[in-house]
């Protein structure tokens, strides 16, 4: 969707459109739930679906619509993730309890990407020229069309895709994760990323 349009999905919205409200928080909802399946921890899939953290921040986003501030599609989308790091901290220490809380290995979407000292904003890297045919640089902007395209994978390439380029975690650890080899998790990944880029290039 053009800035402008978003833009104005978020105008209607404060002017007290419902249609306007529903269509905008519908959109970010793959957006929202990639990030959350991303922010849990092994122990706590155990405890909760990563979809309890998606429908608590989108209704929270819908109660709190006074107190966002902003205008940009960024500005929304980082509000959006707030909401959804306080909710991750809350439902970790439910389960765990505060005191347990390694808060160094909380995951934030922000550590995905790569910062530009430029510009200061942050972009999600997928692998570079070294490690894939081709390089994918998404911006900002991009993330909701990402986070779309990500969501009609297959269940196996948006795991390795998650593990790899969002959680940065090395073969070996995906491969245990995954509970497949280090190769066939490599195949899996250079599989995964050429449908996501076929699928984007469509967008």
């Amino acid at each position: 969707m053009p800035q402008s349009q978003f833009e104005e999905l978020i105008q209607r919205t404060r002017a007290g459109d419902r249609s306007a409200e529903n269509e905008l928080l519908e959109k970010c909802r793959a957006y929202i739930s990639l990030v959350a399946r991303a922010q849990i921890e092994g122990w706590m899939r155990t405890k909760f679906d990563a979809s309890d953290l998606v429908q608590q921040t989108l209704l929270e986003a819908h109660q709190g619509l006074s107190r966002f501030e902003g205008e940009t599609e960024a500005e929304w989308l980082g509000w959006l993730r707030g909401i959804l790091n306080h909710n991750t901290l809350d439902f970790a220490r439910r389960y765990q309890g505060a005191a347990k809380r390694d808060v160094k290995r909380e995951y934030s979407i922000d550590r995905a990407g790569q910062q530009s000292e430029a510009s200061g904003q942050m972009k999600w890297e997928l692998p570079d020229q070294a490690e894939t045919p081709s390089r994918i640089l998404l911006n900002r902007e991009q993330e909701i069309q990402v986070a779309d395209a990500v969501s009609q994978l297959p269940p196996d390439y948006q795991e390795v895709i998650m593990l790899r380029n969002l959680q940065r975690l090395p073969f070996k650890e995906v491969a245990e994760r995954m509970q497949r080899s280090p190769g066939a998790v490599q195949m899996l990944w250079l599989r995964a990323l050429n449908q996501l880029q076929e699928l984007l290039e469509q967008v």
